[in-house]
């Protein structure tokens, strides 16, 4: 079983109107609600797939109890979420069906005490008894030692659970000096981490901050990945039009299934950049299209560039 943890879970709401002009009034055309936060959508993405995965994190109330209404009739995925007297947050997509543009607001999350923390630690040690794989996803929520990646990264390589760490900021900073197994920032992510621009110049040096294999997402250049057996770019055939929100989700997704499957990595690349387009032609996060997601598995470039990273 795959372990996904989002820390900072929320419901997501996706609302499409025809065009999104500010300071005016707008009808919505279509409303769309998910369980949501990262992991959870590389929850769902997986359970797609056909792996079976369970979700940990945060919930509560009224909103947390829609996320978990939601999450009950989604095949394939456990309900594992500690709940807290806080409520989940909202965030809310607002997609321009004109441009295909999609604007986003996002809702801090609830307040975690030093209580809730260490009942969440306890759950998180069981669940990693019948991991295979865990992916550490997503912003903390208030009142989460700003670490607190680092700790649950440790926590599963002392039990040999391979770990994925994707966030941002100074946990993704801390919690590379942990040395998860795979590290996925996109562009702007690995340039704060890292103060280079250069994207292969950046990923080489998150390696020597403690990642074992980076891949990063460079958006409409495909994925970059660099470990200790060489480097590897994969490209996508063309751009696709929709909502970008939850691609990188996808990717995550694409990265842990060929993980748990053992697959080599121009494949686990070449999935993981095909979710990510077929996320983008979905509706909402979390979801992709299969016919785009086919078409695109045999269209991509996977190009292994050298022998030494």
């Amino acid at each position: 079983m795959i372990l996904t943890v989002t820390l900072n879970t929320a419901l997501d709401i996706t609302y499409r109107v025809g065009a999104l002009r500010p300071h005016t009034s707008h009808r919505v055309t279509e409303v769309t609600e998910r369980p949501g936060g990262k992991g959870v959508n590389v929850a769902r993405v997986l359970a797609l797939l056909g792996h079976r995965v369970a979700v940990t994190g945060f919930t509560g109330g009224a909103t947390g109890r829609a996320v978990q209404d939601r999450l009950a009739h989604t095949p394939g995925v456990v309900d594992a979420l500690v709940p807290v007297a806080g409520s989940t947050r909202r965030t809310i997509a607002v997609v321009d069906t004109t441009t295909g543009d999609t604007t986003q607001l996002n809702e801090p999350g609830p307040a975690i005490t030093p209580a809730e923390w260490s009942a969440f630690q306890e759950a998180y040690e069981e669940l990693l008894r019948s991991a295979s794989a865990v992916a550490l996803c997503g912003s903390l929520p208030p009142g989460v030692p700003v670490g607190a990646y680092a700790g649950l990264i440790r926590t599963a390589r002392t039990r040999g659970v391979p770990v994925l760490l994707d966030t941002s900021g100074e946990p993704l900073r801390r919690g590379v000096a942990a040395r998860p197994d795979i590290v996925k920032p996109n562009a702007d992510e690995l340039a704060e981490l890292t103060g280079s621009h250069d994207p292969l110049e950046a990923t080489r040096n998150a390696r020597r901050r403690g990642a074992h294999t980076v891949v990063a997402s460079l958006g409409a250049d495909g994925l970059l990945a660099v470990n200790a057996q060489g480097r590897w770019r994969a490209t996508p055939p063309r751009h696709i039009r929709g909502n970008p929100t939850g691609a990188g989700d996808s990717v995550v997704a694409g990265l842990l299934s060929g993980l748990d499957e053992r697959l080599p990595w121009p494949d686990r690349l070449a999935r993981a950049l095909a979710l990510a387009g077929a996320a983008v032609a979905a509706k909402a996060a979390g979801e992709f299209e299969h016919a785009v997601y086919e078409e695109l598995m045999g269209q991509i470039s996977v190009i292994h560039e050298d022998s030494a990273a």
